[in-house]
């Protein structure tokens, strides 16, 4: 049957299964046909959805002979292989040609641990139902009638070309025309008994031959137009094992048959004299890998001519790698390609298409096994060369078993679950998925298995084989047909009209109009069924459009619901009204919008009013053309009924509203104060720029002229005035757009007639003249002169634009001037306005420069104190706009400094540089006091100033000094440190205010004020003058002044300090100085006055006071012997601390004074502190023998310091010195407490940090010792086996992370360091895929051996990766205070700072320990053991 009477018109709909796939089959010839087109669209596609990231793979100098690549090396004996595609053998491919991405999952062969991408994007919604599934129910029905009937078998293999050819397991092959007819039965069961089932078909280009393969190995070929056998081949491949694939190329004399053994032999038949031969010739031994998938390049007759035709291609996928060789001229290899890890059950794919990328069509070859699907590009070069190309890789959450293209963008994936998806290639968008389930597709798992031979195959080939379905799938011409059990299905895409009604069909009308619109614009995938040039194909969607639209409007009338509240109405129309409203102004239907469909919604009210209230925003956005002027007038009456005035008034500007009545238009406007909106219909529909402005100034003129506040609604009348005055006079439309050209001068000329009027057109008797400017002027002078200002920079410069200028300056000063009614700030503002125009280089303004001097007159006038700042702003402004040159200097300068201008004063000095003379403004300006310094710093240090001018502001900051010393010391001083340097001690002797000159020197010699004290040259001197004043002002810091400042003589200070009993400034200085034992005496004699005092009865308050005053003395005395006693031996330690000691002792001894008993215990917590402290520098046996022996001492102390009423109290016997341990047992028993505290915690510290030491050590042995597992038996880097190399000088090293490599090889790539005589290796493969960051230095822990044995090395053991994170894994259990913080905090000070009895000194670095740290606790626990 010749191809064209197969099919009908492409996209018919017949009803029944005959026609059916007769419609299918025909589309392939009108597919093919259409090719040429479909290709140049391709050339069209945008490039932006071509990965621009793809690359080459370089072609190879040498490249491999196909007997390299057979005696290569395969791991077939293993399940499946861990390659990484980063390590390709670089024989065959160039390893660095690829990006960082790998082309499978780098995690374990398990199927677990495979990590899925994310789902692609679900676009049913956007896309509809793309692809249709039908049952053959001709085929269908003769399939299990010829099972019935001739004892058929069930069906095994399917292929589909202007034919179905259907295989079946006892043998017989059926052949069906393009009506379901059955054509053909060839092949008879007494054949299928000695041959087995068919398990493969193939039919050639011209549908004229058909070869079977068998289970058994047996090869037929059949005439197709005779239903000849014309040959039967039983020795073109290795006897025993199954034919799994047999393909025709597309030489009809050439074809590819694959076989259970792996192996693949190229058939070549001849006819010689009338016989017809077979010729086999092996292409790849499944000795050497096992290849379970085949893929000829097939060219369609458009593209026979294509240059890579001629090597006639062919794509083989082993178990662990792709080939892809030439059968002509002669048997080449043009790539090899590892898979990479992968489910050692997943199915290889194969499939070739020609896609048109980057201008050309060349042949595009996917292959995938398991969830990532590679695209590569092959190409021809101008030598002949192959090239292939990387495309954007398409990750998947499911594994497949086939791949199918349908055209060059749109491809059909069958995942394991049996479940089809239909994808967009380039933008890798899912479509559509569809569950076939019900196909019971047919599986080829016993020839896999090869059952049929005794089952003679490897595991690895059949566990693939549990899967496979290669034969059960056929595609052809866009269509794809599925063999099931008892059927064929066909799938092809829907056309474009078949996708819209299918939506139609479920009431889906929103989404069918969506639809069609992406079609309409180009934006839709998988598009089928549009032909023609881009405007027909539109036009065409356009009409199917709108007859969807009156449809949706029937629709949406009908479904209204009749009952209930108003506002369900509204919210069902407002859903579906604006999908109509929306789609028909994206159609620019805008006749239909407001013909037809406003017609048919105003049946209903609310639907009516909802359409009204859609067009909104196109009318703002200006994208509403051609509204008639019934929808104008519904529309306005709407929003008036609805009282949306806003709104209103928003869509009256954009509109075109000639049509309508202008005059009702500007009532409604001005009654509902819609002035932009009463402008523009002035303005558009009747050309009327006047009239706005005479009904606007009617309004605000009244209360202006008799000097009212305006209301708000006033001020917003007057100031959309002003703006529509500016948009006139610069010819721009009001509110928005521009005045048509042709107008701009009219408009123009209209308004200036108009401002200059002398009077207005209904004036009264009264009215002064210029009404409209005075308006003006009295609004918003500034405003208005900015307008005018603007104007007259527009205007161009000829004989009457430069009347009007000097006829609108006139009006001005003759209302201004004349009228006493305006403020400074409004007259200034005029004569601002003409400055700026005077000063203009092409300026044609004459004003009277009498007038400039009145208007200095009367901001000058020291007769009006009001409005001070006013005026010397408005003055200055008049200057800095060019008015200077209207004064005379002279005088201009003594009126300004009389009315105490001194900005004015400022500005002139400023331009005769006279810059002393600013100085003295600024400190008369008692608003500008405070930025005198800044100036003086900037004249002085800013370069652009000459000598005389810096000089003569240096002398003048001279002369005032002390008045800036007053104004502000700090900034005075920062100043004169800064510039006056070598005039400092002159200033402090000339300074007789002595609280002012303490002031200063606080602020030039305290380094916390800020002033780098280095570049200060002060005598010593000057710093004890400023000691001594502070010890007079200010007391109280004279303590940590002195530790802040540097330079003083301290013998001379010590004399200033004690001449105002200052004790702890004293002890400070004596400390300094060294005098260690002066400056205790001197803390020790204030502790006891103050201990004298205690004896006195005092007021409660005055007591509690002193407690705290004790107190601190005390902290402070004890921070000074501590701070010592490091230095001193321990006779020196003991006249420190025992004298204080007796003296913290003596007054608890007076036990009989009624007065000191309230204050024992506060004199014991006290005394205990000391000795806390003290025991850390003094043996506690000599603390002890002190404490029981120091009687006589004691007493002969405090009598000392007793008064005489004290006496009697004196006689008694102290209880020390009794031997009575009675009051100091709570000393010696807490200070025995301590040491047993602290002896505990020790121990317990020690006791823990063993047990951590210990563990840690075990683990780390642990992981050092622990073997190595490794996780492949051949080197990583060049895919041999480790046994297999011979080589002795070459060494296996084995990391903790599995991988293997030879050391040669590792050498080879840089991967070992020789430190020290000991090669230091890492791991290739790790470090490879962690480019970007930084390599770790993770060293291998290595095992080395010669051949297969693997001895342990002798070299020392390094941390590897493993290592180091278990060991960071350790170190996270501590997180917090470290335990070596602990020790070395106890340990500290040979173990003085007591937790609990901790010094509170100042200064002292026990205050940062870590016991006072709240967060601190002691874990008394070992730390957790971790998992292994």
């Amino acid at each position: 049957m010749e191809p064209e009477s197969l099919g009908a018109e492409q996209g018919a709909s017949l009803p029944g299964p005959a026609e059916e796939l007769g419609t299918l089959l025909g589309q392939d010839a009108a597919l093919q046909k259409l090719s040429g087109e479909e290709l140049e669209r391709e050339l069209e596609s945008k490039s932006d959805l071509i990965d621009d990231k793809e690359f080459d793979i370089p072609q190879v100098d040498t490249p491999p002979t196909l007997e390299s690549i057979l005696n290569e090396t395969d791991d077939e004996e293993e399940s499946f292989v861990l390659e990484d595609p980063s390590l390709l053998n670089i024989d065959n491919i160039d390893t660095h040609s690829y990006d960082t991405s790998s082309l499978a999952s780098s995690d374990s062969g398990d199927r677990t641990h495979l990590k899925r991408k994310k789902k692609l994007p679900d676009s049913f919604s956007l896309h509809g139902s793309v692809v249709r599934l039908s049952l053959l129910k001709g085929i269908s029905a003769q399939i299990v009638s010829a099972a019935d009937k001739v004892d058929a078998g069930l069906p095994t293999a399917i292929a589909a070309s202007s034919l179905i050819a259907v295989g079946t397991s006892h043998g017989l092959a059926l052949i069906f025309d393009p009506n379901q007819a059955l054509r053909l039965c060839l092949g008879s069961t007494a054949v299928g008994a000695q041959y087995g089932a068919i398990s493969a078909l193939s039919i050639n280009n011209d549908c004229s031959r058909l070869l079977c393969g068998f289970a058994k190995g047996q090869i037929t070929m059949w005439d197709l137009a005779s239903g000849k056998l014309l040959r039967s081949i039983t020795d073109a491949h290795p006897p025993g094992t199954a034919i799994l694939h047999i393909k025709f190329t597309d030489d009809p004399t050439l074809a590819i048959c694959n076989d259970s053994g792996g192996s693949v032999f190229e058939l070549s038949f001849k006819r010689v004299m009338g016989v017809r031969t077979c010729e086999s010739r092996c292409l790849f031994s499944g000795s050497k890998g096992e290849v379970c998938c085949i893929e000829p390049l097939h060219a369609k007759t458009e593209l026979r001519d294509h240059p890579i035709t001629q090597y006639s291609l062919l794509a083989m996928a082993s178990l662990t790698k792709i080939l892809v060789i030439g059968l002509k001229p002669s048997l080449k290899v043009w790539m090899t390609f590892p898979y990479g890890r992968m489910d050692p059950s997943s199915v290889p794919l194969l499939a070739w298409y020609f896609v048109a990328v980057q201008n050309s069509v060349n042949p595009m070859l996917a292959f995938c096994r398991g969830d990532v699907v590679h695209f590569l590009l092959v190409k021809r070069d101008d030598s002949g060369a192959i090239h292939v190309t990387k495309q954007k890789q398409l990750h998947l959450h499911y594994d497949l078993i086939n791949f199918t293209w349908i055209n060059s963008r749109t491809v059909v994936l069958l995942d394991s679950v049996e479940k089809l998806h239909v994808i967009d290639r380039q933008m890798q968008e899912e479509l559509e998925t569809i569950e076939i389930s019900e196909v019971q597709l047919v599986y080829n798992s016993s020839h896999f298995k090869s059952l049929a031979t005794g089952g003679n195959v490897s595991q690895a080939l059949a566990l693939v084989g549990e899967k496979a379905c290669y034969q059960s799938i056929s595609s052809c011409g866009g269509q794809i047909f599925y063999l099931g059990t008892k059927s064929v299905h066909v799938m092809m895409i829907r056309s474009w009209r078949e996708r819209v009604d299918h939506l139609l069909k479920q009431d889906c009308l929103t989404e069918a109009l969506a639809l069609a619109w992406s079609f309409h614009e180009g934006k839709a995938k998988a598009v089928v069924g549009l032909s023609g040039d881009g405007n027909k194909r539109k036009a065409v969607i356009a009409d199917r459009m709108v007859e969807i639209l009156f449809h949706y409007a029937d629709r949406t009338l009908k479904k209204c619901p009749d009952q209930g509240k108003i506002q369900v109405m509204e919210q069902h129309f407002q859903d579906m009204v604006p999908v109509i409203v929306d789609y028909c102004l994206l159609l620019q239907r805008t006749d239909l919008l407001f013909s037809q469909m406003y017609d048919k919604l105003s049946e209903n009210s609310v639907a009516k009013g909802v359409f009204l209230e859609c067009l909104e925003p196109y009318i703002l956005s200006d994208k509403l053309m051609g509204m008639t002027a019934q929808v104008m007038k519904d529309l306005l009456l709407h929003y008036q009924d609805k009282n949306l005035m806003e709104d209103m008034e928003a869509c009256i500007v954009h509109m075109d509203i000639t049509s309508l009545d202008i005059q009702q238009v500007v009532l409604l406007c001005w009654e509902n104060h819609l002035y932009d909106a009463m402008i523009y219909v002035y303005n558009s529909g009747m050309n009327d720029f006047i009239s706005p402005m005479e009904k606007l100034f009617k309004v605000i003129a009244p209360p202006l002229n008799a000097g009212k506040s305006l209301t708000d609604e006033n001020v917003v009348m007057g100031n959309k005035l002003l703006v529509y005055i500016s948009c006139c006079l610069a010819g721009r439309a009001y509110p928005l757009g521009d005045i048509p050209e042709d107008l701009v001068p009219l408009v123009k000329n209209q308004v200036f007639e108009f401002l200059i009027r002398l009077h207005s057109a209904e004036a009264s008797a009264d009215e002064e003249v210029y009404p409209y400017v005075r308006t003006l002027l009295h609004f918003d002078t500034r405003e208005f002169l900015n307008v005018l200002a603007l104007t007259f920079e527009d205007f161009k410069n000829d004989k009457q634009a430069v009347e009007y200028q000097q006829r609108i300056v006139d009006i001005l000063l003759k209302v201004m001037v004349e009228n006493s009614d305006f403020t400074p700030s409004q007259v200034g503002c005029l004569f601002t306005f003409l400055a700026r125009q005077l000063a203009k280089p092409n300026n044609t303004l004459f004003v009277n420069r009498t007038l400039f001097d009145q208007v200095l007159e009367f901001l000058c006038s020291p007769d009006d104190d009001s409005r001070h700042s006013e005026r010397q702003q408005v003055l200055l402004e008049l200057l800095q706009a060019g008015g200077i040159v209207q004064f005379e200097e002279n005088r201009l300068i003594p009126m300004a400094e009389k009315a105490e201008f001194y900005q004015i004063c400022e500005f002139m000095y400023e331009q005769e540089h006279l810059y002393d003379k600013i100085i003295d403004c600024y400190l008369r300006d008692p608003v500008r006091k405070e930025e005198v310094f800044n100036y003086i710093h900037n004249i002085l240090s800013i370069p652009g100033y000459s000598a005389e001018e810096k000089q003569s502001v240096w002398q003048k900051a001279m002369k005032h000094i002390e008045e800036l010393l007053l104004l502000s010391p700090n900034k005075a001083a920062d100043l004169i440190a800064t510039h006056f340097n070598d005039q400092i001690e002159g200033i402090i002797k000339n300074l007789q205010d002595q609280f002012l000159l303490f002031q200063f020197l606080r602020s030039l010699l305290d380094p916390r004020e800020g002033i780098n004290q280095d570049m200060l040259q002060i005598s010593p001197c000057v710093t004890e003058q400023f000691i001594e004043l502070l010890c007079h002002y200010s007391p109280d810091q004279v303590l940590e002044t002195l530790q802040v400042l540097e330079f003083y003589r301290l013998e001379e200070t010590i004399q200033i300090t004690q001449k105002h009993l200052l004790h702890e400034a004293s002890s400070y200085l004596l400390e300094k100085k060294g005098d260690v034992h002066g400056a205790f005496l001197v803390m020790l004699e204030q502790l006891q006055s103050k201990l004298l005092m205690l004896t006195y009865e005092i007021e409660e308050s005055t007591e509690l006071h002193l407690l705290k005053d004790i107190e601190d003395t005390l902290v402070k005395t004890i921070a000074l012997c501590q701070r010592n006693s490091h230095s001193l031996n321990q006779q020196q330690r003991e006249a420190l601390w025992f004298p204080l000691l007796e003296a913290m002792m003596s007054p608890q001894k007076l036990s009989s004074s009624t007065v000191l008993c309230q204050y024992s215990e506060p004199l014991k917590s006290l005394t205990m502190q000391v000795l806390n402290n003290m025991a850390a520098f003094i043996a506690l046996p000599s603390i002890l023998q002190r404490i029981l022996q120091a009687e006589r001492n004691i007493r002969g102390g405090w009598k000392q310091f007793r008064e005489e009423k004290t006496t009697s109290t004196s006689e008694k016997d102290p209880v020390y010195g009794r031997g009575k341990l009675g009051e100091i047992q709570g000393l010696v028993l807490g200070m025995l407490d301590t040491f047993n505290y602290e002896q505990t915690l020790l121990e317990t510290t020690t006791n823990l940090l063993n047990h951590d030491l210990h563990w840690s050590l075990c683990n780390l042995r642990a992981s050092i010792t622990r073997g190595l597992n490794p996780k492949q038996d051949y080197c990583c880097i060049c895919l041999q086996q480790y046994k297999r190399r011979q080589e002795m000088a070459d060494e296996i090293i084995v990391f903790s992370c599995g991988h293997l490599y030879h050391s040669l090889c590792l050498l080879s790539k840089e991967c070992g360091i020789e430190t020290k005589g000991q090669m230091r290796w890492t791991c290739y493969k790790c470090n490879s895929s962690n480019k970007g960051g930084k390599l770790s230095e993770n060293f291998s822990e290595l095992k080395k051996g010669n051949g297969a044995s693997l001895a342990q090395s002798s070299s020392e053991s390094l941390l590897d990766s493993q290592q180091i994170q278990a060991f960071d894994q350790l170190c996270r259990l501590y997180r917090g205070t470290s335990r070596l913080a602990l020790l070395t905090e106890l340990s500290r000070t040979r173990g003085g700072e007591k937790h609990g009895l901790l010094n509170v000194s100042q200064g002292d670095p026990a205050l940062n320990s870590v016991f006072q740290n709240e967060n601190f606790q002691l874990h008394l626990a070992p730390p957790p053991l971790t998992e292994e």
